[in-house]
Order: C-alpha cells, then sequence, then structure tokens
C-alpha cells in the first residue's frame, strides 16, 4: 500500500524521503507545476521589509536578487521551509511566522508594535499568481504600503502517472496528502479526467489546513482529515492516524 503525494517538484522529493523514513511506499503525483514570471520592479519604492508566503516566490528570482539590493531586507516567511529558502538565497535577516498567511499578517503587525518596523513601512510582497488571501490588503487596514509582484504561477498538470492511476484501480493507495487549495483542486480535476475520482476520494484525504480540507469536502470525499498546525510534520502525524483508524 502507498501514500499518494500530490505537492510539486521538487518539495515532493523531501516530503518522499521524509514518509519513507518512517516506513511508508511513496507514490508522486505533482499537480502543480512551477513556472516563474519575468520580474521588473518599477515602483521605484523605498522598501522597508519583504513578505514572502511560499518558498516558490523566492526561488523564481534568486538570479536577481543581489542586483536588485533586496538581500539587505529583512524579510518576513511565512514558515520555515519559506525562510530556510530565504537563508540559502542570501537573506542575512529572516523573521518567521507560524506557517499560514494569516500568521504572517500578525506577525509583520507584530513588528511594528515591536518598533522592529516603522507603522507606514512600504513591504513587497513577492507572490504568486493566485492568492488565496489578499495579504496586501489586510495589511494595507493596518497603515502599511504593500506592493505585491507576481514571481511565480503554479500550472495545472491535466494526468496523473500511469502507476497513480493504476494504484487508484487496484485499491494500493490507502491515503492522499494535500498541501494547497490549489493543488486539491488540481487532484481532483486530474482524478475525475482519468476515470479515477470514485477511488480517489474513497480513502483519507490528509490535508495541511482547513483550507484545503474544504475542496475536498466539497468534493464528496467522507474521510478528509485536517492537520492540527500549517507543517508537515503534523501533516505525517495527522497520516499516521488515518492509518490507524483504517486498521482498527
Amino acid at each position: 500500500m502507498s501514500i499518494l503525494v500530490t505537492r510539486p517538484h521538487p518539495e515532493n522529493e523531501a516530503t518522499a524521503d521524509n514518509l519513507r523514513a518512517r516506513g511508508h511506499v511513496v507514490l508522486l503525483a505533482p499537480v502543480l507545476k512551477f513556472e516563474p514570471v519575468a520580474f521588473h520592479d518599477e515602483s521605484e519604492a523605498n522598501y522597508s521589509a519583504i513578505i514572502v508566503t511560499s518558498a516558490n516566490a523566492i526561488r523564481a528570482v534568486a538570479p536577481q536578487l543581489q542586483d536588485l539590493g533586496l538581500l539587505k531586507l529583512p524579510l518576513f516567511a511565512v514558515g520555515e521551509h519559506t525562510a530556510t529558502a530565504a537563508r540559502d538565497a542570501g537573506f542575512a535577516e529572516v523573521i518567521v511566522a507560524g506557517g499560514d498567511s494569516a500568521a504572517l499578517r500578525d506577525k509583520v503587525i507584530q513588528s511594528a508594535r515591536d518598533k522592529v518596523l516603522k507603522k507606514k513601512s512600504t513591504l513587497l510582497y513577492l507572490a504568486g499568481a493566485d492568492l488565496s488571501r489578499d495579504l496586501g490588503g489586510e495589511l494595507g487596514t493596518e497603515g502599511f504600503n504593500v506592493v505585491t509582484q507576481t514571481t511565480y504561477r503554479m500550472a495545472p498538470v491535466k494526468i496523473l502517472p500511469r502507476d497513480v492511476c493504476e494504484g487508484f484501480a487496484a485499491h494500493g493507495i490507502e491515503a492522499v496528502l494535500h498541501y494547497s487549495r490549489r493543488s486539491a483542486r488540481a487532484f481532483l480535476d486530474a482524478a475525475r479526467d482519468e476515470g479515477v475520482e470514485i477511488s480517489a476520494l474513497a480513502i483519507p484525504q490528509c490535508c495541511l489546513s482547513e483550507t484545503v480540507a474544504s475542496v475536498l469536502r466539497d468534493a464528496g470525499a467522507s474521510q478528509v482529515l485536517v492537520a492540527a498546525k500549517p507543517d508537515e510534520n503534523a501533516l505525517f502525524d495527522t497520516l499516521e492516524r488515518a492509518l490507524r483508524t483504517r486498521l482498527a
């Protein structure tokens, strides 16, 4: 029996390694594909800090960071994975939030209260093309000026790998891991196109957040579990709980 990981490459490889270390057989179906977007900052703004909600945003602009003079700025990262990508890219001052956009917003607001940032600072938001929430608008209501720059998009992959389709057909997949709302939707679309939607939704769907879980519930999945907090270790704990329940 296998665990299906739907997150994009290259993060899916690290997830697979961690799962294998826990004794699981893993199948990979990256249902979104990373595509960088040309970055041209014409705002001429004097930024006080950078905010980032995905490591992909840093990966997309990494070759330009030095020339743009951005590495000298403090960077607010949504979680530890994104923070690691920022440090690897050369950022020296990285502030880590609790794992989701709401926690990142609160971390920025608290930094203003603590006098780390000025209340009306201009922030550069390196973002994806599809945003799950209006982080710039939320910070704008707190007095910040947020300049949002799209640096990448995640394009849906419309087919599932053959071994994954065969795994669903043979009832050889025992759970699916979902990391984002968009990837959950892309997974559902691909499963429907491949004719394996019923089998795919009949097994536990382990989700990084409630926002992700709602996509699966709306599609008819009956075994939807949500990580206690939005990080991978918590998601793995949720997976183990789901597997124990199936064996009980």
